[in-house]
C-alpha cells in the first residue's frame, strides 16, 4: 500500500497536479492486483489553501503525519510562495524521506526549493532550466547532474520543468508499478498526441469491465 502525500501551498500550480493525482486517485487503469494507493494532501496545517488557479483546498493532514518509510510518496508542486521561510518543514520531510526510500517527485518551483538545500547536487535532475535553478537557488551545485528533459527520474527522486508534467506523471506511475506496462506506454502516447489509434491502443490493454468503467478522458 502506498500513500502519496501531496504537497499544498498556497499559489500552487494546480494544473501540474492533474494527470498523477487523477489517475492514482480513480485507479481507472491500474493493473490487476495493483498495490493500494491513497492520495492525501498535507500542508504545514489545516487552513484552507487556496490554488493558483483560484481553487480552495482543505488539507486531509499536517507534515507531521508523513510515515517516513518506503511506501510513502511526497509530492511538490510548483508555486510562486516556495521562497517563504515556513515551507522548509517539508523540504526536511524530503531529505528524510529520500533516506528512508521513500520516493520524492517535485515540478518546476519545488526544484528550487530541493535544489537551494543541496538535495540537487549529487542527483540526476531536471528543472526549468539550469540557469532557473542558479538564479533562484543559491546554494545550487549539481549543474552536472542537469538533464536537458521535461522530466528525470533517478531512482526515488523524480523532478520534471514546469512543461514537464505529463512525462512526470508517466515516471511517477511507473515508479509505483500500478499500470501494466503497455498500458502506461498507451496512455502516455494518447494524451501526449491526442491520435486516436493510441486511445485504441489504450483500451485494447484494459479488461472488458474495466473499459465499460471508463466515462471520461
Amino acid at each position: 500500500m502506498f500513500t502519496v502525500y501531496v504537497y499544498i501551498l498556497d499559489t500552487f500550480a494546480d494544473w501540474e497536479l492533474g494527470y498523477v493525482i487523477a489517475e492514482l486517485n480513480s485507479r481507472r487503469f491500474f493493473k490487476e492486483n495493483a498495490p493500494s494507493v491513497f492520495v492525501k494532501t498535507v500542508s504545514i496545517s489545516k487552513d484552507p489553501v487556496k490554488t493558483m488557479g483560484g481553487l480552495t483546498i482543505i488539507p486531509d493532514c499536517v507534515i507531521s503525519n508523513i510515515a517516513e518509510n518506503e511506501k510513502s510518496v511526497l509530492v511538490l508542486p510548483g508555486a510562486s510562495t516556495w521562497d517563504e521561510p515556513k515551507h522548509s518543514a517539508i523540504i526536511e520531510k524530503a531529505k528524510k524521506l529520500l533516506t528512508e526510500g521513500a520516493t520524492v517527485c517535485a515540478i518546476c518551483g519545488a526544484t528550487a526549493a530541493l535544489a537551494n538545500v543541496g538535495l540537487l547536487n549529487q542527483r540526476l535532475h531536471t528543472s526549468n532550466g539550469m540557469g532557473y535553478l542558479e538564479m533562484y537557488s543559491p546554494c545550487y551545485k549539481g549543474q552536472p547532474f542537469y538533464v536537458e528533459k521535461p522530466s528525470v527520474m533517478d531512482h526515488n527522486l523524480i523532478t520534471a520543468g514546469s512543461t514537464g508534467a505529463l512525462l512526470w506523471a508517466k515516471q511517477i506511475i511507473e515508479r509505483l508499478e500500478v499500470f501494466q506496462p503497455d498500458t502506461l506506454e498507451a496512455w502516455y502516447n494518447y494524451f501526449s498526441s491526442g491520435k486516436e489509434q493510441h486511445f485504441f491502443a489504450l483500451m485494447q490493454t484494459l479488461s472488458t469491465s474495466k473499459c465499460n468503467e471508463i466515462t471520461a478522458f
